[in-house]
């Protein structure tokens, strides 16, 4: 019996101290904008420019191009995998563009009340290869984000936010990670 009391309190320390292990070596900071340190971009490329997003959407939203850009640029100086560049001297280029726009009734209520609505946006991505001069993908990124009906232009905007957000982390773990 204190054999076996033994052997169940050296497994249980063991497993702690891996599970300590593992959680200060291989979560990172949970708090900290994430980064793919260590994803698998090419060593030859350092560089990438980001022209500014083309609208092709026909909604004619007001500061939706700038929104865009503005994140999807910063989420590439926060990830620090490639730095950004202009045209001339980067190594690769993500050409963008706003396909769609829309902005639809999501959840109904008893009584037919609109209670949420959702902006949904779709987004052209050509990734290049200016070194090797080739194509490394070119596909549609398409994401949502919710907001309260009744909210007015404020959770509009929320909603439109959202959206944009989980838009361009897509387009960043796809361009430094999908390889």
């Amino acid at each position: 019996m204190i054999g076996n009391l033994k052997t169940i309190v050296q497994s249980r320390w063991f497993y702690g101290l891996f599970f300590t292990y593992y959680l200060f070596n291989f979560t990172g900071c949970s708090g900290c904008p994430y980064s793919f340190s260590g994803a698998s971009v090419p060593p030859h490329l350092k560089t990438i420019a980001i022209p500014f997003t083309e609208d092709r959407s026909g909604s004619s939203e007001g500061g939706l191009r700038e929104l865009f850009n503005t994140q999807l640029t910063q989420k590439f100086i926060n990830d620090n995998n490639l730095a950004i560049s202009d045209r001339t001297n980067a190594d690769a280029i993500l050409e963008t563009a706003i396909v769609s726009f829309s902005d639809l009734p999501a959840v109904v209520t008893g009584g037919e009340t609109l209670a949420s609505r959702k902006v949904s946006i779709t987004v052209q991505v050509v990734y290049r290869d200016l070194v090797k001069k080739k194509v490394i993908f070119e596909r549609q990124f398409s994401n949502y984000g919710d907001y309260a009906s009744g909210g007015g232009l404020a959770e509009r905007t929320k909603g439109i936010e959202t959206a944009v957000d989980r838009i361009t982390d897509d387009i960043l773990l796809e361009t430094v990670s999908g390889w």
